[in-house]
């Protein structure tokens, strides 16, 4: 039987709790997502990751060194991908990006604890889903044909 490869997009917010939190959902989901498949980047919600884990407020949790392997790590493990469709869709302009990237990315499922993106779900049939969520789904079943 083939495996399958799942593709997620996780929002900024999910990403660095998870580096924040490691034993809190946020970091149990992106270890599921990695064991399961490939987290999706755009050069659009890179940049927002990067700009939100260099704030301030987390120098007391953050070392620079801590932050820059984060992103190291992230890159090597994710799939850039390039967006072919612009979306106007969500409350909050910011988080259209990560609409972008599901449609763009073909993705599986978004995780995220946004309620912008939350109250969208299912988004043109991907799901959107909190982190508790998202680890309370069984990946052994293929969600699409």
């Amino acid at each position: 039987m083939k495996e399958t490869k799942y593709r997620f997009v996780f929002d900024a917010n999910v990403l660095v709790s998870g580096l924040l939190t490691p034993k809190g959902h946020s970091r149990q989901a992106l270890t599921k997502a990695d064991r399961n498949g490939f987290i999706l980047q755009s050069s659009e919600t890179f940049a927002e990751l990067e700009q939100v884990i260099y704030r301030a407020r987390f120098d007391k949790y953050l070392t620079d060194e801590e932050r820059k392997q984060f992103l190291r790590d992230l890159l090597a493990k994710s799939i850039h991908v390039s967006i072919t469709e612009s979306i106007t869709e969500c409350r909050d302009p910011k988080d259209d990006k990560y609409l972008e990237l599901a449609v763009s990315g073909e993705a599986d499922y978004i995780v995220s604890g946004d309620q912008d993106l939350l109250i969208m779900h299912p988004f043109r049939d991907i799901p959107i889903l909190r982190p508790a969520e998202f680890l309370a789904i069984d990946l052994q079943t293929p969600r699409r044909p």
